[in-house]
């Protein structure tokens, strides 16, 4: 790793880098180019008047939200308690705006789209595909390897798997591996140049990594506002949100993603989840009388930080096995691609909460692996939706690199992060090593190395950060390190919104130390 020479804050006398001109995409090149249009372009979608007995899958209609209609398409049917429910998907609106809808949200004065035939692929009898089925001669179909080209492996480990039919217990407990966040944090105005082993980019993209975008915060809201589902499962992205709303102590909140609750709780258009010990329930009466018997008024774990309201516990899969495992429930239902195990025995849970009263009130929280081969510190991360866009994600983020520092390692989260999860990193990083420069405790001269260790980030993480912010320079045959005035105003702004820091000296904590029996999970 060459030096970065110089002084470290050094500031460009300019503005940040120009920006560079948006390329154009590819549907609305061909849109302005009708010669190029193909002649096989579908015909318009049959409109026409229907029903709720003609209704079928695939009908496009309008939908009552937030008081206006929105054009929505139906995707799944069911019947429920309180009578026959729509599950909808909004156009250009992100899946997890999806939800059930009873049917007198509804507009059927107007006309509906009606779905298409299909017409591409003809069945010429049973057990027979006509020839268009097939691929042209020479290429491969789509999934399929191809001869001379290495596969990409993926970076799961080799451990079982299976999804999860009903409800969790003994023989089919569950954990998670893949993160999200879900906190309001804006990202800083500079151009991205994540490499994709890195960060998640779109398959669009990846061919073009070379040409450098401009990086805002209005693109990138509405890119996560308008884009689909980041799962890498298809069988997960064909599930359908199965919960309509939940009752989270004294938060009413609308869950984001299908999460494997008991199949008799989806017929009820509310479920009742206990904010301490995370039990849940179908019937308000039923929740209650659990109320008046629960004793529970903190995560059942060991208390390793306070400052102020704000506590942290350390919980342990294997010991808190049915608190894990409804924390799992509660959590997929915000995260997408959110990945269910055999056992939470694997894991350490930090649950980051908030005291009163009442008790400690659980916010969000972070797991780790007992034992990551690839060092990653953070295996899941989520704040729950009733605190988000207040800095809690923040503080989640800082609290799993103190746990790093305190062990003498430089941590990382599990890659790939998801979209909200991508924003909180991109910011806290961000953050962190402009603060470490413009504080003046970093030499004239550095190394990443250097830095990486005063941060306990990794390298990679650190290069992946300077190159977001167009920070790193090549003058004279050596690397500097370079602060714009654009960038440090950003930070500056950014500043002014923090509302929470984490104390160093209210960490009350020693890393565990496994032995190999407990290690065991028996797989």
């Amino acid at each position: 790793m060459a030096k970065a020479s110089g002084t470290p804050a050094r500031r460009n006398s300019t503005a940040a880098v120009q920006p560079t001109p948006v390329r154009a995409n590819s549907e609305t090149a061909s849109a302005q180019t009708p010669a190029q249009t193909p002649a096989n372009t579908l015909p318009p979608a049959p409109m026409g008047m229907a029903t709720l007995q003609t209704l079928r899958l695939g009908c496009k209609l309008f939908v009552k939200k937030d008081g206006e209609w929105r054009k929505a398409e139906i995707l799944q049917f069911q019947q429920r308690h309180s009578g026959m429910h729509y599950y909808v998907h909004y156009s250009e609106f992100n899946k997890r705006l999806d939800e059930w809808v009873p049917a007198d949200r509804l507009d059927l004065s107007r006309e509906v789209e009606w779905p298409r035939l299909e017409t591409t692929k003809k069945r010429t009898g049973v057990g027979k595909v006509s020839s268009t089925d097939s691929p042209a001669p020479g290429k491969a179909r789509p999934g399929k390897a191809q001869p001379g080209k290495a596969q990409k492996r993926p970076a799961a480990r080799n451990r079982r798997q299976s999804e999860l039919p009903g409800t969790p217990n003994a023989e089919t407990p569950m954990t998670e591996r893949q993160d999200s966040m879900g906190d309001g944090l804006e990202p800083p105005e500079t151009p991205a140049a994540f490499d994709d082993d890195m960060m998640d980019i779109d398959q669009d993209d990846a061919g073009h990594r070379d040409i450098p975008e401009v990086f805002s915060k209005e693109q990138e809201i509405e890119k996560l506002r308008t884009s689909g589902s980041m799962t890498q499962s298809a069988h997960e992205v064909a599930r359908v949100k199965n919960l309509n709303r939940m009752q989270i102590g004294k938060f009413e909140v609308e869950p984001w993603y299908f999460s494997p609750y008991p199949v008799e709780l989806t017929m009820y258009d509310m479920i009742f989840v206990c904010e301490f010990c995370l039990s849940y329930y179908g019937s308000r009466k039923q929740y209650e009388r659990h109320r008046h018997k629960c004793t529970l008024q903190h995560p059942p774990g060991n208390e390793i930080y306070r400052d102020g309201k704000v506590s942290f516990f350390e919980i342990d899969g294997r010991k808190q096995r049915t608190w894990c495992r409804n924390l799992c429930l509660l959590s997929k239902c915000f995260l997408d691609h959110k990945t269910l195990y055999y056992d939470v025995d694997p894991f350490l849970f930090y649950v980051m909460t908030e005291r009163d009263e009442y008790g400690c009130h659980v916010i969000g929280y972070f797991s780790k692996e007992k034992e990551s081969a690839d060092g990653y510190n953070v295996a899941c991360i989520l704040t729950l939706p009733q605190y988000q866009r207040h800095g809690w994600g923040r503080l989640l983020i800082a609290f799993s690199y103190l746990l790093s520092k305190n062990e003498g390692k430089q941590g990382s989260p599990e890659k790939p992060l998801s979209d909200l999860g991508l924003l909180s990193y991109r910011a806290y990083w961000s953050d962190l090593l402009i603060d470490l420069l413009l504080s003046g405790t970093a030499p004239t001269e550095t190394t990443i190395d250097e830095i990486a260790s005063k941060t306990s980030m990794t390298t990679n993480d650190v290069v992946h950060t300077l190159q977001t912010l167009n920070m790193l320079k090549y003058y004279k045959g050596q690397h500097i390190i370079c602060l714009t005035d654009a960038v440090v105003q950003q930070h500056e702004k950014q500043s002014k919104k923090r509302k929470r820091e984490v104390q160093d000296d209210c960490l009350q904590w020693k890393p565990p130390v496994f032995t190999a029996a407990q290690l065991r999970f028996g797989y």
